[in-house]
């Protein structure tokens, strides 16, 4: 994969900047550090179902998404994550079963670790089964804000 074809643009969320990678116009990675490449300008329509989704009035994403790494088995992990209902959770076992491999759910977990596209592909919604947090590449604190959000804004409906 040829990396001079990333480019990168910020879009500012209530959990600070967001930076968005694009290759040929779509989405490839979502991170919340600068990323180091060079400077581009993502779609206006991406910036707002952004704004959208953190206010609320957006439940699913649009925008075409293209994935730059990742083996087979994590991509299918990656897609399985939009089955997940805005605002509710599921465990690591349920994402397990949901991709073949039931008693995957550690292999579930690494691959959600390396998920490049938080909050569009929603791994924050995949918890422990006992109900805690679990890991979150950003961290446990952004992970539990988007969870909160999401919940309220249903209770606000």
């Amino acid at each position: 994969m040829e990396t001079s074809k990333l480019y990168w643009d910020t879009c500012d969320t209530p959990l600070g900047p967001v930076y968005l990678v694009m290759m040929d116009g779509e989405l490839a990675g979502l991170e919340f550090s600068k990323p180091h490449m060079k400077l581009g300008r993502a779609p206006d329509r991406l910036k707002q179902e952004l704004r959208d989704y953190f206010d609320g009035r957006l439940r699913e994403f649009s925008m075409k998404v293209s994935f730059i790494c990742g083996t087979e088995f994590e991509r299918q992990v990656w897609l399985a994550l939009a089955e997940i209902p805005y605002g509710e959770t599921r465990s690591y076992k349920w994402m397990a079963e949901r991709v073949g491999r039931p008693g995957g759910a550690r292999a579930v977990g690494q691959a959600l670790k390396k998920n490049p596209l938080p909050i569009l592909l929603p791994c924050h919604r995949v918890i422990e089964s006992d109900g805690k947090l679990g890991g979150y590449s950003p961290g446990q604190e952004i992970k539990r804000r988007l969870l909160q959000m999401e919940f309220y804004h249903l209770k606000e409906e």
